[in-house]
């Protein structure tokens, strides 16, 4: 079977707490956990992370040992600003912009994140891709932790 790479944002490892997003964040890192996807970490989000709530660091740190870590590479800070100077989201955001930028650029298939605003926005999602591919880059796949469920399986 196929495993996807998704890169995961620091939103999906707070959903675990938060009463409106638990249950699809669980039953995603449950997929993670069976190794239905190869779950995909940055600095920028270690760095979100050391200013989460205890619990969700803790929760991070036991999901590393599912997880592939990228280094922040020229390329994806080349995108990211790509996607910033064609206003895809303002320049307060630019570590959301990496986070797609790095996704992208290390080759995943998807990310996954609850940030409705700046990353998983109908809007947005097409300008990511539209930029993608006029660099020569795949698009990208992006979307809550819900929409990845297999509903044929249970977990």
């Amino acid at each position: 079977m196929h495993k996807r790479r998704v890169y995961v944002d620091t939103s999906v490892f707070g959903g675990v707490f938060d009463k409106e997003f638990e249950v699809p964040s669980h039953k995603f890192f449950e997929l993670v956990r069976r190794e239905r996807f190869v779950l995909v970490v940055s600095p920028i989000l270690h760095a979100e992370i050391e200013f989460a709530p205890p619990n969700v660091r803790k929760f991070f740190n036991e999901m590393l040992s599912f997880a592939e870590e990228l280094e922040v590479s020229e390329e994806a800070l080349v995108l990211s600003h790509a996607y910033l100077k064609q206003n895809v989201i303002p320049e307060s955001c630019a570590d959301d912009a990496l986070h797609v930028a790095l996704a992208t650029a290390s080759g995943c298939e998807m990310i996954v994140s609850w940030n409705f605003k700046h990353i998983v926005h109908f809007q947005r999602i097409p300008l990511y891709n539209a930029i993608n591919l006029m660099r020569g880059y795949r698009e990208i796949g992006i979307f809550s932790p819900q929409e990845v469920m297999n509903y044929e399986e249970d977990i």
